[in-house]
């Protein structure tokens, strides 16, 4: 219990009169209350005056402006000041000196809406650092009550770094600068970031001065970008770029780092200015070729990732940050011209040999093909002279076909070689690019690895048979397939083919053979060497016209004959018959001149 104290009775205190409840003093009652009136504050209705915080709690605030009864506003007109206590002298607006139940009714919101247009540019003339409620998000910013106005935030001025989030700054009281304010549209513009620009001026100068190459400082992932990434070193940004960031190749950056991440760095290179700040983050780190294992050596098998891909080659990553190029050339046996592409893509695991290992250059050079051997090697022993096989066709050109027998052994059947009876202008007209074709080896030329090949030889030479059957004057049906200047091309039995000049295609009617028209050939030429068959349709009319008229001639010339051996019978006849009757007159007149 609380000590007590004693305290003395007034002498000239009347009890009596106060237990009878008519106490007097040396004051009236009227005179009492004419001090006490006097001893308030004089205010009015709609008047904006200053007053006292006594007490609050979560929903109101009571306020003291040395009126007889204090004034009750919601709290939630305070809620741009979270830091309100009591004893804060705040601003209110009277609305009503005394309401029906005789409270005194206060607004602050109408206060501070009452004088904040002079308030707001004062801020702005002063350069004064207000307080204010951010409300809402909005539009390129956020909207920020002050002084009971709405002011406009743009999202770049909420901080120095960017803002990711709008959201989490909305019912946050911060404090701001305005910036801008126009008088017309009564538009007013806030800004947190120059609170804390001038002090970041003055910390990056601090930081600026003591730059030195090489110095490895923390600092704050604050932006990452395609190419690199922006570390915020305390005030001063700097630049990671995205090959300085690992050893290893890195295709995004958040694959290295994360926002607001804190890590060390080392400063690589400054302008003059030391504006711009080259910063690194491998670099803290030993490089991996100096971690390669010192056994390692040309001639051995290792494996890795595909990182690169390019038409001349892969470059495949054996250690993070410890690549090898496997150039096209070294893909395969096979001496097309081909794409990396064909052969593998970025992400493959793949096996190779090291072809050449250069350590101070840190360059690697990789094969695949030599996993495999070499099928030049023992090529004689594999497709002898003679032997038979099934390729692939590659490629054409006017004189033959180039085709693969496998991955590396690669063959030309030259365009002679394809038929023994097809007359064939070009390849594409015998065979297609992709399709297979039986070939037969016929040299080998190993030095420049390429294999002669034959598709004919695979069948006996039917020129041999030909010989026997299209001998010379034999007479054949034949059609014609193809008309040229030069003549016709006929197409015989047997699947052969001859020709007939134009003179020769005349029709006994002297009518001109027509394409496609089947007529009765004679062959005049056969040519096995060349595999020539020169065919005639008219000489088979000529040769019978020939030979009738070379009958008919020699019937003519013995007619003529027969009638010269007649004639001398004839006349010998009658120069006999002459005689004789000469010789009977002579013995007719001899008889005669006998009898007289």
């Amino acid at each position: 219990m609380a000590d007590l104290k004693n305290v003395a009775p007034l002498a000239d205190f009347d009890w009596d009169l106060y237990e009878s409840g008519d106490a007097k003093t040396d004051v009236s009652r009227d005179e009492q209350a004419k001090a006490y009136d006097g001893s308030l504050n004089k205010v009015n209705d709609h008047e904006v005056v200053d007053g006292t915080v006594i007490s609050m709690n979560k929903r109101e605030v009571v306020v003291n402006i040395g009126f007889k009864s204090d004034g009750i506003i919601p709290m939630s007109e305070f809620r741009y000041n979270p830091d309100l206590k009591v004893g804060d002298t705040v601003e209110v607006y009277i609305e009503n000196q005394e309401d029906k139940k005789g409270q005194l009714v206060l607004s602050h919101k109408k206060a501070r809406a009452t004088r904040s247009w002079d308030r707001v540019n004062e801020a702005l003339e002063n350069e004064e650092i207000i307080k204010g409620y951010i409300k809402c998000r909005t539009k390129g910013g956020m909207i920020v009550d002050v002084f009971g106005i709405e002011a406009f935030l743009p999202g770049s001025q909420i901080d120095v770094k960017p803002i990711r989030d709008y959201d989490v700054f909305v019912g946050k009281t911060m404090e701001f600068k305005v910036v801008k304010i126009n008088q017309e549209f009564k538009n007013v513009v806030v800004s947190h970031k120059a609170l804390i620009e001038a002090e970041l001026e003055q910390q990056k100068k601090e930081i600026i001065s003591k730059l030195e190459k090489g110095q490895v400082l923390e600092g704050t992932v604050k932006n990452i970008t395609s190419y690199g990434v922006f570390i915020d070193l305390g005030g001063v940004d700097g630049l990671i770029h995205i090959t300085d960031l690992s050893w290893g190749r890195v295709s995004d950056p958040k694959e290295v780092v994360e926002f607001d991440q804190k890590i060390n760095v080392v400063i690589l290179d400054f302008d003059d200015e030391k504006k711009r700040i080259a910063l690194g983050l491998k670099q803290l780190t030993p490089h991996p070729w100096d971690a390669l294992d010192p056994d390692l050596k040309v001639g051995d098998k290792v494996k890795g990732k595909v990182v690169v891909m390019a038409d001349y080659g892969a470059f495949i990553e054996i250690a993070p940050g410890v690549e090898g190029l496997i150039h096209v050339s070294e893909m395969s046996w096979s001496q097309h011209l081909r794409s990396a592409q064909d052969f593998m893509k970025v992400g493959d695991e793949v096996e190779a040999v090291i072809l050449t290992l250069d350590r101070e250059e840190r360059k690697m050079s990789l094969g695949i093909k030599q996993l495999k051997d070499d099928p030049w090697e023992n090529i004689e022993t594999k497709y002898p002279v003679g032997s038979k096989h099934t390729a692939k066709v590659r490629n054409f050109t006017n004189f033959g076909v180039f085709v693969e027998i496998e991955e590396g052994v690669d063959g030309l059947i030259h365009i002679s070689d394809l038929s023994w009876t097809k007359k064939i202008k070009h390849p594409s007209e015998f065979t297609q690019i992709g399709a297979t074709i039986d070939v037969c080896v016929l040299e080998i030329d190993k030095e420049n690895r390429r294999l002669s090949l034959g598709h004919k030889q695979l069948e006996e030479n039917p020129w041999d048979v030909f010989e026997t059957v299209f001998t010379q004057d034999s007479i054949h049906e034949g059609t014609i397939i193809e008309m040229l200047d030069k003549g016709a091309v006929i197409q015989l039995e047997y699947g052969v083919e001859g020709f007939a000049t134009p003179k020769h295609l005349v029709k006994e009617d002297g009518s001109q053979a027509q394409l496609n028209e089947k007529l009765q050939f004679k062959v005049i030429e056969f040519n096995k060497e060349s595999k020539r068959i020169i065919l005639s349709h008219s000489r088979i009319f000529e040769d019978v016209q020939r030979a009738e008229a070379k009958e008919a001639k020699k019937a003519n010339t013995a007619k003529k004959g027969a009638k010269k051996d007649e004639a001398p019978a004839i006349q010998n006849q009658a120069a006999s018959t002459t005689l004789g009757d000469i010789d009977a007159l002579a013995a007719l007149k001899a008889q005669m001149e006998k009898g007289e």
